[in-house]
């Protein structure tokens, strides 16, 4: 089984225009709750959450990688801090059971239809 990897920017705004609520950053606070999932098991087994200083979209607010070995790493942001972590625990469900890492828009949760920043292809061996 691959190992899988979210990546949670825990430096990222809480909303637009405002940097924290109840004194924490919009990102370590998904962070939080992505952990609380991770705890109650709605998360993948082979999924580690880890937490990241900066992922340089510093222009949006709350923002996430989802990566692996061999697929494709999607990246999401604007992100609602106290709303999303259901949501992508849904789609790291869905990736980790993607055999390529792409999740067509229609079929992942709805609050990750729309945010996407960006898809970067997988890093593949040498072909011999």
């Amino acid at each position: 089984m691959s190992q899988h990897t979210l990546f949670v920017c825990t430096s990222c705004n809480f909303a637009v225009g405002q940097r924290e609520h109840l004194g924490q950053r919009g990102g370590y606070q998904l962070w939080q709750s992505l952990l609380k999932c991770q705890q109650q098991g709605q998360l993948p087994p082979n999924f580690r959450v880890q937490p990241v200083e900066c992922l340089s979209a510093c222009n949006r607010f709350c923002v996430i990688a989802l990566a692996s070995p061999e697929k494709t790493t999607l990246m999401f942001g604007d992100l609602p801090a106290l709303d999303s972590a259901t949501a992508i625990a849904q789609l790291a469900t869905q990736y980790a059971a993607s055999g390529d890492g792409l999740i067509p828009r229609r079929d992942r949760p709805v609050l990750l239809q729309k945010g996407i920043l960006a898809r970067i292809p997988p890093v593949l061996p040498p072909q011999p």
